[in-house]
């Protein structure tokens, strides 16, 4: 087969493991291509952590099992090697008598490695691997941020007015609110986003301005373990996000002075970077994305301590004239989209 026909079926692949976004952690997203001279004769992806791998679904779905060993088996990311709550896909494949195979991108996690390609050509399987790697890579970023970074894989949204505004200025008698500078069509993306990931965080002046729910309504998929970054422990007696269904954490120096039901507090030093702080805690209870959502202090801090990979940017078409300023942010433009009340830009941290 020509490059260009493994391309094709490696994006099939992709295509295949987007439909489990939010929902195969701690997996990786996966989906697996079977074709017979250039025909697909069987395809499946991986859905969630438990359920089979998606080069077992793919396998499964041929009808004609003969075909397997004359046939190209694609997946984007490597085969597993090890036994864990389910058999290693390499040994699967090796058993059908599948000749070739084409991966996407090498698994860097310490189980795997490199193994998975390594027992396919020990056992004769013809393997090629690094087809549209980077699009491989893109679509489980945050699995390979935690495992190489040892952190979660940090976002940061936030929408900004025309001329660079958060918000208006509010004065102490000001209600609290969302001052929406976005449309319905961009809010239902965040939803979607947030059901994506595993955390979200603000900041306390988020939640007292604000008070946000921080949950999933516009979409559907599962709550975020909710972060608020409250240094002072000082938090209005009744937020919105005790009430709704999910767990919430507080990161702060005064933990004592944290008096909300059902939340966690936990204590932060004042020798390290509250951001540091917080990706170790979340890397370490097994977490591997983190959303941010604001306001300017939170979202200027990640920034500056370069804890964060991409920025997800909604611009506004009002003007505020005058309010609290965006923060500024450097890297490469990745995307950009047109919505009827704005434009979005994401942005990826290239240090």
């Amino acid at each position: 087969m020509t490059g260009e026909t493994d391309l094709k079926f490696i994006h099939r692949c992709l295509e295949l493991a987007s439909r489990a976004e939010g929902n195969t952690y701690p997996n990786p997203l996966v989906g697996s291509v079977i074709a017979h001279e250039g025909v697909i004769i069987g395809e499946g992806f991986h859905r969630k952590a438990g359920e089979p791998h998606a080069e077992v679904v793919a396998i499964e779905s041929v009808g004609n099992k003969e075909l397997l060993s004359t046939s190209t088996l694609y997946v984007n990311l490597e085969p597993c090697s090890h036994f864990g709550k389910t058999p290693p896909c390499a040994d699967l494949i090796i058993s059908h008598n599948i000749p070739r195979i084409v991966v996407g991108t090498k698994d860097t996690s310490e189980k795997v490695s490199g193994r998975g390609i390594e027992k396919l050509r020990s056992s004769g399987c013809s393997v090629i691997a690094g087809v549209a790697e980077e699009e491989c890579r893109r679509i489980n970023r945050r699995f390979f941020t935690f495992h190489e970074k040892k952190r979660p894989y940090i976002t940061l949204k936030w929408a900004e007015s025309s001329d660079g505004f958060l918000d208006i200025n509010r004065s102490s008698e000001s209600a609290a609110g969302i001052n929406w500078i976005t449309g319905k069509p961009e809010r239902i993306l965040v939803h979607k986003w947030r059901a994506s990931e595993q955390s979200i965080l603000v900041g306390a002046g988020t939640v007292r301005i604000d008070d946000p729910e921080l949950n999933v309504r516009e979409w559907k998929g599962s709550n975020p373990l909710r972060v608020i970054l409250c240094g002072s422990g000082r938090l209005p007696e009744d937020i919105a996000m005790i009430h709704s269904e999910g767990s919430t954490i507080i990161f702060t120096c005064f933990p004592e002075k944290i008096n909300l039901p059902d939340v966690i507090p936990v204590k932060l030093n004042d020798h390290e970077l509250a951001a540091l702080q917080i990706s170790n805690f979340l890397y370490e209870s097994d977490l591997q994305s983190l959303l941010i959502e604001g306001g300017r202090q939170v979202l200027e801090h990640f920034i500056t301590s370069g804890i964060w990979d991409e920025a997800r940017v909604f611009r506004g078409k009002t003007k505020f004239g005058e309010g609290i300023k965006a923060p500024e942010i450097r890297g490469t433009s990745y995307l950009k989209q047109e919505f009827s009340s704005s434009s979005l830009e994401i942005i990826i941290n290239d240090k």
